[in-house]
């Protein structure tokens, strides 16, 4: 249940409300809004004489339904804003690891001569083997921040685990977690108390209700700056690398009111098909693509197969920005 509490009720009360009620107290638009559990079903009495409005809900998924906001919240990456009534599809691009500056830095040339702001680079790679490469770590932060203050771009990168994770939150203008971190609630509770935009990844064995559950976490600790990505989940098929659920998104859609960004290129695995499957992508009327793109893809350290080369990343945009305009948004 989400309770929105009349102007009137004071710090000291609320506090006490909190403890009471075992509830997540957030501020939101001006409302001070209590977050209980979704088994609570009527408003307790001590409550009804202080309450505004309140929200019934079937399951856990409560700050981020369309039941209790109808729109898509907006959030600000950079000087570019996706969600709300915007019609933006930003279009982030750049190499799966930062793997030295001269990389990192062709790739923000690119997205900049391309009009784009928003630039990927992995620091700490979350690797299946251990004689991986496992990315250039605080290194490669500072690499980033000197594209972002060269280039004038923003910067996403992902967090691995909860060692790292002030730092990434200190460089790192989008902070990205990923599938395999999606559960990790020391990353989502550290996430919840900046006001930067946290990008949250489905693991590949993750449902949709769970998905959504780790985005609470982040929504009721106070920041409200959160947005889903869809990289494909694991199914029975062997000749791709992972399967991307575009029913899950427009699930997601439906009946979530946070902005929705793709990764088609972790979802295929191969780069043959990434411009296929980002046109599907962005006639949904999505609010973002995430693409990789290095400069030699076939002496890329991490996920060679699925990046484009710089060419083909031109060639994706130019195809991309009509299918946008077709249903109403715009590639920025």
């Amino acid at each position: 249940m989400i309770i929105k509490l009349k102007n009137t009720v004071s710090e000291q009360e609320i506090d006490q409300l909190k403890f009471d009620h075992k509830a997540f107290h957030i501020i939101s638009e001006n409302n001070h809004l209590l977050i209980t559990s979704s088994g609570l079903k009527e408003l307790p009495n001590d409550l009804v004489n202080i309450t505004d409005e309140f929200w019934v809900f079937e399951n856990d998924m409560q700050l981020s339904s369309k039941a209790f906001k109808s729109q898509k919240r907006s959030v600000n990456i950079g000087n570019v804003k996706i969600g709300g009534n915007t019609n933006n599809t930003v279009l982030i691009g750049g190499p799966c690891s930062v793997e030295s500056e001269e990389q990192i830095s062709s790739a923000a040339e690119l997205l900049v001569s391309l009009g784009l702001s928003v630039l990927r680079g992995g620091c700490y790679k979350p690797r299946t083997s251990p004689y991986s490469f496992q990315g250039l770590g605080l290194e490669g932060l500072k690499l980033l921040a000197k594209m972002r203050d060269k280039h004038g771009v923003s910067v996403i990168t992902e967090v691995r685990d909860a060692t790292q994770i002030n730092e990434v939150i200190e460089y790192a203008d989008v902070i990205q977690v990923g599938a395999k971190a999606m559960y990790d609630q020391g990353i989502l509770r550290a996430c919840a108390k900046t006001n930067k935009p946290i990008l949250i990844k489905r693991g590949f064995g993750t449902t949709l209700q769970e998905f959504v559950q780790a985005a609470e976490f982040v929504l009721s600790g106070g920041n409200e700056n959160v947005i889903l990505c869809e990289r494909g989940i694991r199914t029975f098929e062997t000749s791709t690398r992972f399967t991307l659920d575009l029913c899950g998104v427009a699930w997601l859609q439906e009946k979530s009111n946070l902005p929705i960004i793709l990764d088609p290129s972790h979802a295929m695995g191969y780069s043959y098909a990434i411009p296929s499957l980002s046109k599907a992508c962005v006639a949904m009327g999505v609010d973002g693509l995430l693409i990789e793109a290095h400069p030699n893809p076939k002496i890329a350290k991490s996920d060679a197969a699925q990046q484009l080369n710089y060419t083909e990343f031109k060639d994706l945009l130019n195809v991309l920005r009509p299918v946008a305009q077709s249903v109403g948004y715009n590639i920025i």
